[in-house]
């Protein structure tokens, strides 16, 4: 996670920097910047007008180019980054979408339950044409689309009663504009009344009703008044200009951002005394003035504080934030981050897009997860303080020059998404590049395996922990037996009955008690050697054979009578059944045992049961190979306490055998150590 979240800061920094090598390089071709201001009087009479469109000024009666200028400067300074962005966006031939309600419940839900948003609706009634044509209609949504507000369509048809209740007998226009001046307030209906129905007079109708939303100002004492008021607004923003009504642009704003920013308009077109504009430090018209608790803020005088709709929109989102937007912007980093697996995973390719789904399913339910405690803290009184800390951390960092650069930044890549694609995707191989050439020294298998390898051990990897449990009695390795040998998948097939067994590591055998086997008073191999003579007698060797004979019709016995236990008890983990008792068998040490292998050749020498661990049961015989244990040989106790040949019980437990050959108890599961029963006293009883 801390690798991709520095992959992305680094982006970012990349982009920081891109952005300043582009103004550079439009700087030596042009010689101007984004933020040089232009003299509208070298601007021809088209892009004049351009730039009241997209600020939202009516221009319908204005033929002469001088007072377009006029209107243009009495708006506010134009930057060459608003000129060029005005430019582009008329040149984009972009269809705007409109909404087509289906019925009453479709428009209440959309019109009149939203609260911080402008509709326009055209209604048409039943056996009735449009009051707009369509060509007009395109015009008027590709128009005030640009301003935030949205468009719909309503077809009585589709739900005659709900037309009849409103009384829309006939085609005709409705606007929703929030009613007051708080959160989540509600909406009124204004339904369009005039007689013309061109564009232009259409938008100024528009216009007018979202302008009477906004608190304005008519002199000086008036704005004293509400320049030294304090009521529930930290944020102000004021526009000193000399217009009729605000741009509207400005008042779009006020809509949106309701009850969190106060839009203020103070017309200065009949004032003979500005003396209080000068105490307040407002010393030219138009001015956007912004005024926080913390101070005032002249807006337009840092990069990218432009004189539109998004300029502004942004830069008030970045002052005060709704949890909405903090989210918003979380998400998109927390996806942009988790993107970052898709080059630092190396592999095949369907191995990255795995990986990559996993990360992007994984880091947005945490996300998630994760806000929904803020969100329940959110609602908490007593937070009240500490929101109102976070959003002064806010007005204070966002009121930097930094902080223009970066709004700048977010305007120029979110309107060039191409741009910001290309530069994410090679950022992205400059990392797989890099990342590829670190791992290369390390694995070079994993660097280099293709599609069809990965697949097939993924398929192993799900295959084994679908059908076998992992055992929770250890903490074990997650490799799989079936890395080492894919033909067990086969002979697992041949035996249903071994599905639902524990896939168990055989790790845990290198931690089973060792020893050496040892007798009381051996001797080296070559006394023993001396001790035997070199030639035996004819009877000695009959009943050698006669008690070999015996011992294997014994074994042979034994043997199957353990098989048929073991059948019996085929999970690990069953009680001991009775056969156990004929190879290991707990006795006192005083008593002797019926064999002790090669050291009762030796003369009747006991084993030395010091050596032994205390939890292990004694015996002298292997049943796993059914030979008796020889002094020196190297032995193996598993949990249970029984004990056998090193070398077998290690072949036992690697074959997927893990239980006792005897008992049947997990060769991984602790059990309660055995205790040696203390020998009985031969004093006769008084």
């Amino acid at each position: 996670m801390w690798v991709k979240l520095c992959c992305l800061l680094l982006y970012f920094l990349a982009l920081f920097v891109l952005a300043r090598v582009f103004e550079a390089v439009a700087w030596y071709e042009s010689g101007f910047l984004a933020t040089q201001l232009v003299d509208p009087v070298a601007l021809s009479f088209r892009k004049l007008r351009t730039i009241l469109e997209c600020r939202g000024l009516g221009h319908s009666g204005l033929p002469e180019k001088k007072d377009v200028r006029e209107l243009v400067e009495k708006s506010g300074d134009l930057m060459e980054g608003e000129l060029y962005s005005a430019l582009k966006e008329e040149e984009a031939s972009e269809s705007v979408s409109s909404t087509n309600f289906s019925g009453e419940m479709h428009f209440y839900e959309l019109v009149e339950d939203t609260k911080d948003g402008i509709w326009l609706v055209q209604v048409i009634a039943n056996d009735r044409s449009p009051l707009v044509g369509k060509v007009h209609w395109e015009k008027m949504v590709k128009k005030v689309s640009r301003f935030g507000i949205r468009t719909g369509t309503f077809n009585c048809s589709s739900d005659p009663r709900y037309c009849k209740r409103r009384g829309w007998l006939k085609s005709t226009l409705i606007m929703s504009v929030p009613q007051t001046s708080t959160s989540k307030g509600k909406v009124m209906l204004k339904e369009y009344s005039g007689r013309r129905i061109e564009v232009e007079h259409i938008f100024k109708w528009i216009t007018a009703h979202a302008a009477s939303r906004i608190k304005t100002i008519y002199n000086s004492e008036h704005l004293k008044e509400e320049w030294n008021k304090s009521d529930q607004y930290r944020v102000k923003i004021y526009l000193f200009a000399n217009l009729d009504q605000p741009p509207a642009f400005f008042s779009a704003l006020s809509v949106k951002f309701t009850g969190r920013v106060e839009f203020i308009f103070v017309n200065v077109e009949n004032w003979d005394n500005k003396s209080y504009m000068a105490e307040i430090g407002i010393y030219k018209t138009p001015s956007y003035i912004l005024r926080t608790p913390e101070g005032i803020y002249r807006y337009g005088n840092n990069t990218g504080e432009f004189i539109s709709l998004r300029a502004m929109d942004s830069f008030l989102r970045s002052l005060q934030p709704e949890v909405n937007d903090l989210f918003v912007l979380s998400l998109v980093l927390v996806n942009l981050m988790a993107w970052m697996d898709l080059f630092i995973t190396q592999g095949a390719t369907i191995k990255r897009f795995v990986v990559l789904i996993s990360t992007l399913g994984t880091y947005n339910s945490l996300l998630i997860i994760s806000w929904l405690p803020v969100l329940g803290f959110l609602q908490l009184p007593y937070l009240d303080s500490f929101y109102e800390y976070s959003l002064k951390l806010f007005r204070y960092s966002n009121t930097t020059t930094l902080a223009s650069w970066v709004r700048a930044d977010w305007m120029f890549y979110s309107s060039h998404p191409a741009l910001f694609l290309s530069t994410y995707l090679g950022h992205g191989l400059l990392i797989d590049y890099f990342e590829k050439k670190r791992r290369r020294n390390n694995n070079a298998d994993e660097v280099n395996a293709n599609n069809l390898e990965w697949l097939s051990s993924l398929w192993d990897w799900y295959t084994s922990y679908l059908f076998h449990p992992i055992a929770s009695f250890q903490h074990f390795p997650f490799d799989s037996d079936w890395d080492e040998d894919p033909d067990l998948f086969l002979e697992r097939l041949a035996f249903p009955d071994l599905w639902l067994h524990p896939l168990i590591p055989t790790d845990y055998i290198k931690n089973l008690p060792m020893w050496r086997f040892k007798c009381l008073g051996a001797h080296s191999d070559e006394e023993m050697l001396e001790t035997f003579p070199d030639s035996e007698s004819d009877s000695d060797s009959e009943n050698k054979e006669v008690f070999s004979s015996d011992r294997e019709a014994s074994e042979d016995d034994e043997l199957s009578a353990f098989h048929k236990c073991s059948e019996a008890e085929r999970r690990c983990g069953a009680e001991p059944c009775p056969c156990a008792n004929r190879f290991c068998h707990p006795e006192p040490r005083g008593r002797k045992e019926r064999s002790y292998g090669s050291c009762s050749s030796a003369g009747d020498m006991e084993p030395d049961w010091s050596a032994w661990p205390p939890e292990m049961l004694h015996c002298t015989e292997c049943v796993v190979c059914l030979e008796n244990f020889a002094s020196g040989c190297l032995l193996m106790g598993l949990p249970c306490g029984h004990v056998f040949h090193h070398s077998c019980i290690v072949m036992w437990l690697a074959g997927g055998r893990h239980c006792c050959p005897v008992c049947r108890w997990a060769s991984y599961k602790k059990k309660q150590p055995y205790t040696h029963p203390q020998p009985l006293s031969s004093d006769p009883p008084s």
